[in-house]
């Protein structure tokens, strides 16, 4: 294996091709900068510049002067949802109770609606309006609206809007699973927070961001895997850290706010100049409908707009039509009421029956999980669990560079009775385990 060529152009295609003949493979270190460009002859800012464009390719990935190695080929890593045709009892998907979800054909059968062409707005004024009612006084006041697929697909945006290929992103660990891999699939490195009973603990965001990331992605409220919200004292301990590197992007991925029982607290420092507080409707309306409100300042919102402009990749007007007629309809707000007292109820009554046979969980927090942290790996007592008949999701997954201990609970379906009975089941397998 010889990497050959005299400017960065040729040192890079000679890289890639040892990589696609396989004589280079993942993980396998490349020479030190210094070193390539005394074996070639040539300036270090040539190889320097070949290294980059690796990186930026997806080939190689940095570590500072940790050095730069052969990437790992892309997977497709873990994501939310259930295998069709389980027959265990699906405390793993993460999906909401389809019971309470709204019947979207109905509401969007009740408004007229009149073909979006091509050169409409990308925002249906009416559900503009609607959302910045919604996001006003929850973020710094000069905000523009922009509407995407979704969550995760603005956060994808919003990444690719200011970041490049090996760029530092802070996340919180255990992190969404979600997450960890747009970043990875972004060439974007992790770089994970702890968090305790209250979120993400502010002097390790301080250290992270002084170790040079470019952007932070934080959830407010039932944070995903453990539930986990901010209160008033922790919000204004990181923004406070935040405020004092304005130039950092800063994402709020506020995704479960239609059916939050904890209150919202902003994050985001008044002189922030890149940040985006982003709304979806998935918990609440049925992931299927594939929408987030995204409020943003105005550069953050251009640059998105550029990625939503009407005749590319614009959201469905049939799509926004139906969230203007689910949020200015009283049935389903209704709905949506039931469905945050019911998982409130279930959540609650799961952490009270596992507290009382002595199971730690994490905070009682929000959201449709309960987590509860373990010392060793979880696979086995997820096997241990299936066979009595419950589907569960080991926490391994949820950890950024290295495995999370846990078990996360999706409690949308469990019904009470069930949930007696899978607090004894899990009692007793935990006994066995001896954990």
């Amino acid at each position: 294996m010889e990497i050959v060529g005299t400017s960065a152009a040729a040192i890079f295609e000679s890289v890639r091709g040892l990589v696609q003949a396989g004589q280079l493979r993942a993980g396998q270190e490349l020479p030190t900068v210094r070193d390539l460009a005394a074996s070639l002859g040539v300036n270090r800012n040539t190889v320097s510049s070949a290294y980059k464009r690796l990186v930026s390719a997806g080939v190689a990935t940095t570590q500072g002067r940790l050095g730069t190695t052969i990437r790992d080929p892309m997977r497709l890593g873990e994501a939310e949802g259930t295998v069709p045709g389980c027959r265990l009892t699906d405390l793993a998907g993460g999906n909401p109770n389809p019971e309470w979800l709204p019947d979207i054909v109905q509401v969007l059968g009740q408004r007229p609606q009149p073909p979006a062409l091509y050169g409409a707005p990308a925002v249906h004024p009416e559900l503009e309006a609607l959302a910045t009612a919604w996001m006003q006084g929850d973020c710094p006041p000069a905000f523009q609206m922009d509407i995407t697929g979704g969550a995760v697909d603005a956060v994808e945006r919003l990444l690719a809007c200011h970041l490049v290929p090996g760029d530092k992103v802070v996340v919180e660990n255990p992190c969404f699973v979600s997450s960890v891999n747009t970043l990875r699939v972004a060439g974007l490195q992790p770089s994970p927070v702890d968090m305790d009973a209250e979120g993400m603990i502010p002097a390790a965001l301080e250290e992270a961001l002084a170790r040079g990331a470019q952007a932070v992605i934080l959830t407010p409220r039932a944070q995903n895997p453990t539930g986990c919200s901010l209160g008033a004292t922790r919000a204004a301990e990181i923004r406070a850290v935040l405020s004092r590197r304005p130039n950092v992007l800063v994402i709020v991925d506020d995704h479960f706010a239609l059916l939050a029982t904890n209150d919202y607290f902003d994050v985001i420092p008044a002189d922030a100049r890149r940040w985006a507080l982003v709304r979806s409707v998935s918990k609440a309306l049925g992931p299927d409908l594939r929408l987030a409100l995204v409020a943003s300042d105005a550069q953050t919102s251009s640059r998105l707009r550029l990625r939503l402009a009407a005749g590319a990749h614009w959201v469905s007007h049939l799509l926004q039509q139906a969230v203007i007629g689910c949020l200015g309809s009283p049935t389903v707000n209704a709905q949506i009421a039931d469905a945050r007292d019911g998982y409130a109820d279930r959540r609650s009554l799961l952490v009270q029956l596992l507290h009382e046979r002595g199971i730690t969980t994490a905070a009682s927090g929000d959201g449709l999980n309960v987590w509860i942290p373990l010392e060793t790996d979880s696979q086995p007592l997820v096997i241990e669990l299936a066979k009595h008949g419950w589907l569960t999701r080991g926490g391994e997954s949820f950890g950024v560079h290295a495995p999370s201990h846990g078990l996360r609970l999706t409690i949308s379906s469990l019904a009470p009775d069930d949930a007696v009975r899978f607090a004894d089941d899990l009692t007793a397998a935990m006994q066995r385990l001896a954990l």
